[in-house]
């Protein structure tokens, strides 16, 4: 079974600037590409999960999120870095957009999105932990039975190390 570092993305990988929609937003969070590089280098898969209600409100499409994503990694990939996958709920009850606009099972604190991410890759969830910055994050990951870890918005690295340290995981 592999292991996960499940990671939100606006708040924690990135500044939060309120719908982000392109990359020209884009701000990496202090110690995010090297949070993620020690993912890569220590055999665990980085995998995003987020919220992107802006699809539903219209303020974006799902492709613009696609294409962020794909961006976020060819970035990263300069840096000798990668996320595995990233994973997004682009739902919202109060959405603009009609086929967006439900109350549905992949929006955090609902486990959904860990849940799926889990299966496709066979990830144990006892080894693997979700770093967030807000409590749905944490709420999400526990109720996926895995470990929510809450960020302080300070240094991603810091925060993931400290969190695999506290619960002896294999830091090889």
């Amino acid at each position: 079974m592999s292991k996960a570092v499940f990671f939100d993305r606006d708040g924690t990988i990135n500044v939060e600037v309120g719908y982000l929609s392109n990359f020209d937003q884009f701000e990496w969070i202090d110690g995010a590409i090297d949070a993620i590089k020690f993912c890569n280098r220590n055999g665990y898969l980085a995998i995003v999960v987020t919220n992107q209600s802006g699809v539903a409100r219209g303020y974006y499409t799902e492709a613009d999120v696609v294409k962020l994503h794909n961006r976020i990694n060819e970035e990263l990939a300069k840096h000798g870095a990668h996320i595995d996958d990233f994973f997004y709920c682009p739902h919202h009850p109060n959405g603009a957009v009609e086929r967006y606009a439900v109350d549905c099972q992949c929006r955090k604190p609902k486990p959904q999105l860990i849940l799926d991410a889990c299966r496709k890759y066979s990830i144990d969830k006892s080894q693997s932990i979700m770093i967030g910055d807000a409590q749905r994050d944490v709420d999400a990951a526990n109720n996926a039975g895995v470990r929510g870890v809450l960020f302080d918005g300070i240094n991603l690295l810091n925060t993931l190390k400290s969190a695999l340290d506290r619960n002896d995981y294999n830091l090889d």
